[in-house]
């Protein structure tokens, strides 16, 4: 083959198909153009590499190739931009899309809490069902197991420590609530039941602010996270019971995307209640910035959600992963 006579034949469309990938927008007819010109061209370039390897032809044209297969296949969004849509919109769009469920969630369980935190804090009988004097006196005196747990240890070591406790308890809340979001209901009982003793018992020894100030700086987004992933998984839950419209397996499969989702969100969100506990906590400093602190951060959050959330929902934001990632779904009888 006459390389020069090859060359001086299809240069012109060399050129054609590099104008047209350093083009924005492209009309239709100029989409079938540029296909049509890169499949000639990677033609061209196997041709010359199998039969006349000119090394500077090889690399102009593997370079044209590579720009038109760009082109025509479309790129990749880059790393950052996926962390920043699923940030500045999945995430806070699917917490917000499940807020009738999450929120109610949260009620009840404040409600809980309070109600037996009185009847505890109010009533010997029930404290003495629950613990002994002795042991009442070491967990709730000055000093004693309430106040120390918070400082057992390093206080990064503890923060991962109770970042993975309450990643497994937000995961638990969200992935067994498939089953007809039974295990969610008994995880919310236990955690109201075990804050409503505490603030009970401490209560009852005329300490009920000491435990507060030791729960509210991290507990305020803390439970909010597990609250959140509470009312998700009880919408996974009901979707099991209630798919609508869809068939249950689709109604799954889209509900279940949005629990990775704010499974992913939440773990983010109890990394920063874990390194309040660990580290505003247990500090010196007085209550009412260790409180304030937490209060800060959960106005923060909850601003995010409802506004973010908001804005993304309304533009259409579902809270699923991208279409492109979520599989196609099959068409249902209407």
């Amino acid at each position: 083959m006459d390389l020069d006579v090859f060359v001086a034949a299809h240069s012109a469309e060399w050129a054609r198909l590099g104008d047209l990938v350093r083009r924005r927008r492209l009309s239709g007819a100029e989409t079938d153009e540029l296909v049509t010109l890169y499949q000639r061209t990677a033609t061209h370039l196997s041709t010359i590499r199998s039969t006349a390897p000119d090394p500077a032809l090889l690399a102009r044209l593997s370079a044209l190739v590579a720009r038109g297969r760009s082109a025509v296949a479309g790129s990749h969004s880059p790393a950052w931009r996926e962390v920043a849509l699923f940030f500045t919109r999945r995430f806070p769009a699917a917490v917000y899309l499940s807020r009738r469920w999450w929120i109610p969630a949260a009620l009840a369980s404040v409600a809980v809490m309070a109600v037996l935190g009185v009847w505890i804090a109010a009533d010997p009988q029930v404290r003495a069902s629950l613990i002994s004097p002795d042991e009442l006196k070491a967990m709730t005196a000055p000093g004693g197991e309430y106040e120390t747990y918070y400082s057992t240890g390093p206080a990064a070591s503890f923060a991962a420590k109770v970042w993975t406790n309450n990643a497994w308890v937000a995961a638990t809340c969200l992935f067994l609530g498939v089953a007809l979001g039974l295990p969610v209901i008994s995880a919310l009982w236990l955690n109201a039941l075990n804050a409503g003793i505490a603030i009970g018992l401490m209560s009852s020894a005329g300490r009920g602010d000491v435990l507060l100030g030791l729960l509210l700086p991290h507990g305020l987004l803390e439970l909010t996270a597990v609250f959140i992933a509470a009312g998700t998984g009880l919408k996974l839950g009901w979707t099991v019971i209630d798919p609508g419209r869809r068939s249950r397996s689709a109604a799954l499969a889209e509900q279940g995307r949005s629990v990775v989702v704010i499974a992913l969100g939440l773990a983010c969100t109890l990394l920063v209640s874990g390194v309040i506990e660990a580290f505003v906590t247990p500090s010196g400093w007085p209550t009412w910035l260790r409180i304030g602190i937490g209060a800060v951060v959960e106005l923060l959050f909850l601003t995010y959600v409802f506004t973010l959330g908001r804005r993304a929902a309304r533009a259409g934001e579902a809270g699923d992963l991208d279409r492109r990632l979520a599989g196609d779904a099959l068409p249902e009888a209407g």
